[in-house]
């Protein structure tokens, strides 16, 4: 785990396998996604090492229902006041009530999507995760109670309950796996998707938006104009990737 601040009021918890983001308001902290099961305690190091305490956390939203983004968020949701916040057409699977559904893969995924699994299947996470409970159901368009007026955004296609959080005033993206960027530094749109074509269009509705700070899922954040780097990606959409196929994911 490594802890990065990429502005005053945010980190990034970087894991080999997925990242999670703090998001800090005067009343509390708000983290997006949890990493693979047993990430709980390197998640409560990084925010003492923030400054704050694992008891500050007052929302935990979850972009998907992939056990590298809930993996702990049955531990870090016992941990005092925190709201748990996901979409309501994820929250099933989220809470182990239906099976998700699997990715449409592409050719060229294939290969990628088996080294994923076999890292998310490793030691470090022998086991499924613990379901969480859901405290909200989201919809689009939402009003989250932080970080001065963040929303919920639908972002379906990587899951059908896949949600971005967009916080207008601060101009930054969370965009779960929506949108991805490549060891080179590409930003593409997600991978390993259960509709294709409802992910382009999702990708195409997140480059719409005013966002200077963008923080993935999958590689490393945008802190310089990220609205330039999105729309240019979109661009070359319906492409399966808009810069050839990433390394690693």
């Amino acid at each position: 785990m490594e802890l990065i601040q990429l502005a005053p009021r945010l980190h990034l918890i970087q894991f080999p396998v997925g990242h999670a983001y703090l998001w800090h308001d005067p009343d509390g902290l708000t983290l997006i996604d949890t990493g693979l099961p047993g990430s709980a305690p390197l998640i409560a190091a990084a925010i003492r090492q923030a400054g704050y305490e694992p008891a500050d956390l007052r929302h935990l939203v979850l972009t998907h229902f992939h056990p590298d983004h809930i993996g702990a968020a049955a531990d870090v949701a016992g941990w005092g006041d925190v709201e748990v916040l996901a979409h309501h057409a994820d929250a099933p699977f989220i809470r182990a009530q239906a099976a998700g559904p699997p990715p449409d893969l592409a050719g060229w995924e294939r290969t990628l999507y088996d080294q994923v699994t076999s890292r998310v299947a490793s030691p470090v996470a022998p086991e499924p995760p613990t379901p969480p409970r859901i405290d909200r159901e989201l919809s689009d368009g939402d009003e989250l109670g932080f970080g001065d007026g963040a929303v919920a955004v639908a972002v379906p296609g990587h899951t059908p309950g896949s949600v971005a959080v967009y916080l207008p005033r601060h101009q930054v993206l969370f965009a779960g796996d929506a949108a991805a960027r490549t060891p080179d530094a590409a930003v593409i749109c997600g991978v390993f998707n259960v509709n294709r074509a409802q992910a382009i269009a999702s990708f195409r509705r997140l480059a719409g938006l005013d966002v200077a700070v963008a923080c993935f899922g999958h590689g490393d954040p945008l802190t310089d104009d990220a609205a330039a780097a999105l729309r240019a990606a979109a661009e070359c959409l319906p492409a399966e990737t808009c810069n050839g196929q990433p390394e690693s994911y």
